[in-house]
């Protein structure tokens, strides 16, 4: 049987993780609609593929760029099989330094952003019956960091929805599933962080560290994001994608670690903690 080609809308595809995915799907074949700020970056991916890549400037915040850029994936292919939710960016400060405004801008590009334009896809994956729905975490999604608290606060919340959406949307033939990236060689560990409007000396000694440790490590991180590509296309290819799909031996360990310390802090308080019912009263367990 020939292959039947795929047809993916994917955001923040012109740098970083989007670009290395768009690079991937173009090369496996698959139509895609590629999107982001910066037009030239694009119209380089989709060069000698204009036929089945279409590059369109899109700003993933904007609700009127999103509508368009889900209307022209299916006036040009007639159908979206696979969203891939990467545009984003991350932090460098400490929880107080940050704006309000700043607070809001985190949760706008990597919450709301995210998940309105899966809601966007949504009825044309239900009319379907199918499609995959990829949006790109972080372990910082999973496991608070230092000096990234409004990062980890809108990855946090979109791994809350999401997976509630995974449970929801399974029955109807549509897979989502979250990727959970360590540290690659991205621009993110560059001048593309937000930095916070104040500065407040008292965090100086903890954010340093971790601006330290993000100038140290740029461009010689572990992780290669062809290869991240490549496994997010066998998610897609899968009969029985992951809800999650955590990337790099980094992000493992320090999720094993956080894991460990979680249940060890948790467990200390447990007995405690269960014991807040009415008297006599039934143990029910939540519906999930």
């Amino acid at each position: 049987m020939s292959y039947q080609p795929k047809t993916w809308l994917i955001t923040g595809a012109s740098s970083g993780f989007g670009k290395a995915l768009a690079e991937a799907v173009v090369a496996h074949g698959d139509n895609a609609v590629i999107t982001a700020r910066r037009l030239d970056r694009l119209q380089e991916i989709a060069r000698g593929h204009e036929d089945r890549v279409r590059p369109l400037a899109v700003d993933v915040t904007d609700a009127a760029a999103r509508d368009r850029a889900v209307a022209e994936t299916l006036a040009r292919f007639g159908r979206i099989d696979v969203l891939a939710n990467v545009a984003g960016r991350g932090v460098a400060g400490a929880c107080e330094e940050f704006s309000l405004d700043q607070l809001r801008e985190q949760m706008e590009l990597n919450f709301f952003a995210a998940a309105e334009m899966t809601r966007a896809v949504l009825p044309q994956m239900r009319a379907q019956g199918a499609g995959n729905i990829l949006t790109v975490s972080s372990i910082a999604g999973l496991v608070a960091m230092n000096a990234a608290g409004p990062y980890c606060a809108a990855k946090f919340a979109i791994e809350g929805w999401t997976e509630s959406l995974a449970i929801e949307a399974k029955p109807l033939g549509i897979h989502v599933t979250l990727v959970e990236p360590g540290a690659f060689r991205t621009e993110f560990a560059g001048d593309a962080n937000m930095r916070p409007v104040h500065r407040i000396d008292a965090w100086r000694p903890m954010v340093e560290t971790f601006e330290g440790y993000l100038e140290s490590s740029s461009g010689k991180q572990m992780g290669d994001p062809a290869k991240a590509a490549q496994r997010m296309l066998e998610v897609v290819a899968s009969d029985a994608p992951p809800t999650r799909l955590m990337l790099g031996r980094d992000a493992w360990s320090i999720w094993d670690t956080t894991i460990a310390g979680r249940l060890e802090d948790m467990n200390a308080w447990r007995a405690r903690g269960e014991d807040t019912a009415f008297d006599g009263a039934d143990v029910v367990e939540i519906a999930l």
